[in-house]
Order: structure tokens, then sequence, then C-alpha cells
């Protein structure tokens, strides 16, 4: 194993660990652990499960927007203490309150974790920490010091993807809570976001000329929540078909 894999892999592990962590992420963060000193010794990065995460974040967006949609109409249709008057709104705005805490915890963690990363490889680099909806987005900027590398990226954003995993591991393994993190490098994903928006635009205005529905090509399943975004806005129906490395959006018409 590499000096520099050693130093990753115990960076991951010295990121403020809670007192008392679920077995099942104990268990995963070993797993994990076990993938980066694999990367270290063949040298390739560590993407191999990063589909099947992709997958499950995907299909995780819809059961999320699903489970608020059912937490709200349980609130509606419940008891009249929950459903209505001041405590409701006090309750309300106390989990809102919560989870900001938590996602601005969750992008403090990672920002540490990745200004340590780049120091050990003594590369240039910025860190921004922001709020996206329900996730913590992190991004690695250009610095005065320099440009981040884009081999940070990779190949169709590969790297970058390896190493927003890894960047999640360091944040569960200090709140001890699974984290959706987003993490960008050198506006790869945020050019990306509006390549897509493009298409969809342009997918969608098909479709409803046509009447008839059309499949886009393979997608990542951050590439795939911009475009659902993009159609349930525009009314439409998509939905993701097939197994990644080919899982992809099939745009109907409503």
């Amino acid at each position: 194993m590499s000096e520099a894999g050693q130093d990753v892999t115990e960076l991951v592990e010295a990121s403020e660990p809670v007192a008392e962590v679920d077995e099942t992420v104990v268990s995963e963060v070993e797993l994990d652990e076990v993938e980066v000193q694999g990367e270290s010794d063949s040298g390739d990065v560590p993407v191999g499960d990063e589909s099947d995460d992709d997958s499950d974040d995907d299909e995780e967006s819809d059961d999320d927007s699903d489970e608020e949609s059912g937490d709200e109409d349980d609130d509606a249709d419940g008891g009249d203490d929950e459903a209505s008057g001041p405590s409701a709104g006090r309750s309300r705005g106390s989990r809102s309150r919560s989870r900001v805490a938590l996602l601005e915890r969750e992008g403090e963690v990672a920002a540490d974790f990745l200004e340590r990363l780049l120091d050990i490889a003594d590369l240039d680099g910025d860190i921004e920490v922001d709020i996206d909806g329900d996730r913590a987005a992190v991004s690695i900027v250009d610095s005065e010091e320099g440009r981040v590398p884009r081999r940070l990226v990779g190949p169709d954003g590969k790297v970058l993807d390896a190493l927003q995993e890894l960047t999640r591991l360091a944040v569960q393994t200090a709140t001890g809570e699974r984290s959706r993190l987003m993490l960008d490098v050198a506006g790869f994903r945020a050019d990306r976001r509006t390549a897509l928006v493009t298409l969809a635009q342009e997918a969608i205005a098909e479709v409803r000329a046509s009447g008839v529905a059309r499949a886009l090509d393979n997608m990542s399943a951050f590439e795939r929540k911009v475009v659902h975004d993009e159609v349930t806005a525009a009314g439409l129906v998509s939905e993701s078909e097939g197994v990644e490395p080919h899982r992809h959006i099939v745009i109907s018409p409503a």
C-alpha cells in the first residue's frame, strides 16, 4: 500500500467519529476502506460500486419526494394537535432547522477532509460550501495559488464520482449518518448541469410535438436527477430504465 493511500485511509478514520455508530455504518466504512486500499495498490480509481450508489441516489430522490409528500398528507389528515396551530408550525420549523444544521455540519466535515486531502497530495484549490435543496454541496475551485488539477474530474467525471464517495464516507464516519452530499470540482458538474437542462428542454419539445416517447442516452444518477427535475417542471413524465452503466431516461407525454 502506498504512503499516500495510507494517509488517505488514516484521514477517513480520523474524521471525528461519533461516540456510537450503528454496526451497519461500521461495516460500510470497513468495506469502503478496503476498496480505498485496493485502489492504492492497483493504481485504479475505486469507481466499481459508484454505479450502484448512483442508482440508489436516483431512486432515493424519488423515494424521498414520496416520503415527504406522505408526511405532509399525514399531517394534514392527522389529529388537530399536529395538523394546525402554532405548535405544528414550531414542530416543522424545529425539524427544518435541525436538518439545515446537519447539512451545515456535513459541509464543514467535508471541507476539512478535502482540505487535508489536497495538502497530502500537494494540490492547489479552495473549498466552497453551500446547501443545494436537501443536500450539502461542496466545490473545489481554483485558488490564487493555482488551478485545481482537472485530473480530479477524470474521464466522464469518474474520478470526481470516486472522490465524492470518499468524501461521503468521511462525513458518515464523523456524523454517523449516511450522506448524500454533492461534490463538484472546477465547475464540472455545474457546466454539465447547464448542458443537461438544454438537452432535456430539446427532448421535451420533441415529445410534445410528436406525442411519442423518447429515450435519452445513458446517464449517471446526477445527470438523471437533473433531467427528471426539468421534465417534471414541464409537466411531462420521465422514468429511468435499464441497469447501470446502461441506465437511461425515457420521456413520455403526460
